[in-house]
Order: C-alpha cells, then sequence, then structure tokens
C-alpha cells in the first residue's frame, strides 16, 4: 500500500473512527481518545484516528500489545490502572515519530532477544524529543531503548528489569545508542545488566537517576562532551564506569557499597571529576587505567579496601582538595614515574598521614607517600602482610623516611591537607 494511498484513505475514514471513539475535547482543539481493554476501537485505530497534539487514553486494565506510535506529536497515557503488556514478543511500545509522548503507563513483558533489542519502550531515529515520563517499565529485556533519536527524555521512571536470567544475558535499564542531546533523569533502576548503557553518543545528561542491583550504575562508551550528575548507585558491582570517551562532567554522584569500583576510568580523558563520594566499597573506591588529563577536585573516598588503583600509564592528571579517609590501601600505583598529588600548594586529605602543621596553614608540614617499597612487595606477594611488624620492615621503612632516593617511584603528596577539604562531603 502506497504512502499516498494510506493518508488518503485515513482521511475518509478518520470522522468515522471519531465517532466510535469516546472523544473528550482538550485545550487548542486538541482531543482525546479513550480505549477500554476490552470492546470499542483499539489502540492502533485511536493512533491512526489522532493528529498532532491529540491524546490516546488507556482505561484501567491490560491491554494487549504490541504499540506502535508513527504519526507525530501524539500522547499516549493512561488512567490508574493501565497496562500495556506485550505478550513476551519483540517490543511493547515502538516509537517510529517525533514529539512523541508516552505517560502514566505500566509497560510490561517484552520479549528476550538481546539480537532483536526487545525493549518496553524503543525509539527509532524518526523519534526525535520523544518523552517517556512517569511509567514503570517492568519485566522488560531492556527497559527503554533510545536508538538514533534527537533530543529525547527518559524522566521519572521506575525501571525493573528482568531477574529470571543470568546477569550478562539481560538487557539495560535505559540503553542510548547516537542520541545527542538527550536526557536521562529522575529514574529508579532495578535489576537488568546495566542501569544506563550509553556508547557512540555526545551532549548527553544523566542527572538524579537511582541504581540498585545491577552490574554498573552507569556504563560510558565512546560518548562525549556529557553530564553525569546527582546520582546515586548502591550494591552494584561498578557505579560509575566511564571508557574511551572524554569531556565529561562528572559531578555530585553518591557510590555506596558498589563491589568492584565506586568510579572507573578506562581511557577516559579531558574529564572533571568533581564532588562525588564514594562509601564502603568492597574493592576500589576510583580505578584509573590508561587515562589522561583529568581532574579529581572535591572528592570523598571513604572505607574502601583501596582509596585509588593508578596504572597503565595515565598522565597529567589533577588529583588534589579530595579526602581520603579510613581506607586500608589508600593508593595502590603501579608504575615507576614520581608523581605529585597536589596543585598550586594544595594537596589532599589523607586520614592515616601522622603530620604536623608548625604554622598553622593549614598544610602539613612534611611530604605524605601512601606508597612505598614495602607496599610495593605486598600487592605482588600479598602473603608478605605477616612480615609488616618485623624490625626488618620497620628498618627499611626509616631508611626510605631518611633517603628518598630510596623510593621506586610513585605516588607523593607534597602539600597534604590537615582537614578535609569544604565540599568533599564529610561534612553531611
Amino acid at each position: 500500500m502506497s504512502r499516498g494511498f494510506r493518508e488518503r484513505t485515513m482521511a475518509l475514514i478518520r470522522p468515522i473512527l471519531a465517532g466510535l471513539l469516546l472523544l473528550v475535547p482538550g485545550a487548542a482543539g486538541a482531543e482525546t481518545f479513550r480505549v477500554m481493554p476490552k470492546g470499542g476501537p483499539t489502540i492502533a485505530e485511536a493512533i491512526a484516528a489522532a493528529a498532532p497534539g491529540d491524546t490516546v487514553r488507556l482505561g484501567p486494565g491490560v491491554h494487549a500489545g504490541p504499540v506502535l506510535i508513527d504519526r507525530p506529536g501524539i500522547t499516549l497515557t493512561g488512567d490508574g490502572g493501565a497496562i500495556v503488556d506485550g505478550g513476551g514478543k519483540g517490543n511493547v511500545i515502538k516509537v517510529t515519530a517525533p514529539d512523541v509522548t508516552v505517560r502514566g503507563l505500566t509497560i510490561r513483558n517484552s520479549g528476550r532477544s538481546l539480537q532483536k533489542q526487545d525493549s518496553g519502550v524503543f525509539v527509532t531515529p524518526e523519534g526525535d524529543r520523544a518523552q517517556i515520563v512517569g511509567n514503570h517499565v517492568v519485566d522488560d529485556l531492556i527497559g527503554v531503548y533510545l536508538s538514533g533519536p534527537e533530543e529525547a527524555e527518559v524522566r521519572s521512571n521506575r525501571i525493573d528489569g528482568v531477574r529470571d536470567m543470568r546477569l550478562n544475558e539481560r538487557g539495560n535499564g535505559v540503553q542510548l545508542w547516537n542520541t545527542p542531546g538527550s536526557v536521562v533523569e529522575g529514574n529508579s533502576v532495578r535489576w537488568g545488566r546495566d542501569g544506563i548503557f550509553v556508547t557512540t553518543s555526545r551532549n548527553n545528561v544523566f542527572r538524579g537517576n537511582e541504581f540498585h542491583d545491577v552490574r554498573f550504575a552507569i556504563h560510558y562508551m565512546y560518548t562525549n562532551d556529557s553530564e553525569v550528575s546527582g546520582n546515586v548507585s548502591e550494591g552494584n558491582h561498578v557505579g560509575y564506569a566511564l571508557m574511551y570517551s572524554k569531556g565529561l562532567r562528572v559531578s555530585g554522584n553518591l557510590s555506596r557499597g558498589d563491589r568492584d569500583h565506586g568510579i572507573m576510568l578506562n581511557y577516559a580523558n579531558d574529564s572533571s571529576i568533581t564532588g562525588n563520594r564514594v562509601i564502603d566499597g568492597e574493592a576500589k573506591c576510583v580505578f584509573i587505567y590508561n587515562s589522561n588529563t583529568n581532574v579529581f577536585q572535591g572528592n570523598l573516598f571513604k572505607g574502601c579496601a583501596i582509596g585509588v588503583h593508578f596504572t597503565a600509564g595515565s598522565e597529567r592528571n589533577e588529583i588534589a582538595g579530595n579526602a581520603f579517609i579510613g581506607n586500608r590501601t589508600q593508593v595502590k600505583y603501579v608504575g615507576t614515574r614520581y608523581l605529585d598529588w597536589s596543585v598550586g600548594g594544595r594537596g589532599n586529605y589523607w586520614s592515616d598521614n601522622p603530620a604536623f602543621d608548625l604554622n598553622g596553614d593549614g598544610i602539613a608540614d612534611s611530604t605524605y607517600r601512601p606508597n612505598d617499597l614495602i607496599d610495593q612487595v605486598v600487592w605482588a606477594h600479598p602473603m608478605a602482610k605477616m612480615l609488616l611488624n618485623a624490625p626488618g620492615i620497620q628498618v627499611v621503612r626509616w631508611a626510605q623516611s631518611r633517603f628518598p632516593a630510596l623510593h621506586p617511584g610513585g605516588v607523593s603528596d607534597s602539600a597534604p591537607l590537615m582537614a578535609p577539604p569544604a565540599g568533599s562531603g564529610t561534612e553531611g
């Protein structure tokens, strides 16, 4: 059927459909088409009859999917208890037109094929400015997939992923590909694989979301010039995995009790990591791998097995004005270069630094060195911890303090702070 024939046919039958549907006048001439679960017009008929600015409102109960929204400017919404069920096949709702809003629905039971990218809501490149708002997206392989639209928004949704599959076979809560200018804000994501996974995109904002029981809370791949702010990751494998990306602004996020890393940088460059809190991580607060020219400032790294693991040729990073508190190993540095973690005569606060400040300027009188020859031996041979209190070990550490040339390279802080800096998250 040609597009012209379809449009002429719809022009003829639209008045008939409008008479069959329950029409409710809306603002500025917009109409509302009501659809009930049983009897009367279907969702597809309502969408076919709707014009830009019109609303299709689903009544309480279960409505059979899949649903295709292929007309621009349509709002699909529902009364309390309105459910769209995909029947376990394909996408539950697919958006292929611009300026579409999907709001206030329970969207459930998509297909289970990652190859086909089965989703609760799937937005194609034609779906620019789509708004997916205030829905409960439950038991869908991928919750919401923005596959190519520009300036789309995913806001204030509750997304509960699948639990009956192995972790790596599950889909992501929100997945984005090549969707510049899109915003993911105020969502709650649980289960599934990653909370938000984005690849090959730019100018995105992920703000104010919460993540529980997933692999990575936020996972960046090949995405530049974007913002990650005010998010909460609790009880996940990794909080914020920033990989193969640049120009990121990562601020005001919380990672609490994440298993492997609170923040992980892997080939992430030219980014700012400021005002974040990583607390009670089982392994590493921060892992920095081959990442360059980043700024770490005003962060709190507290209660992890390792505060910062720094390795693989990472260069020209500024790490100053942070608080390292109560980490069993403050810094694990794998390399032979000498690095000074202070900027402009101001370093970081280290809770295990027994220093003095005789002139009262807030800067310790001696350099802090979080790793030495003994630390490197222990990292390579963990059983050597049994010897840490041996007299010979203490002699080696005393000698290093008197003869700095004995240090094998590594991290030092020439201007360590005597108290946690303001804004590092230790006030609350």
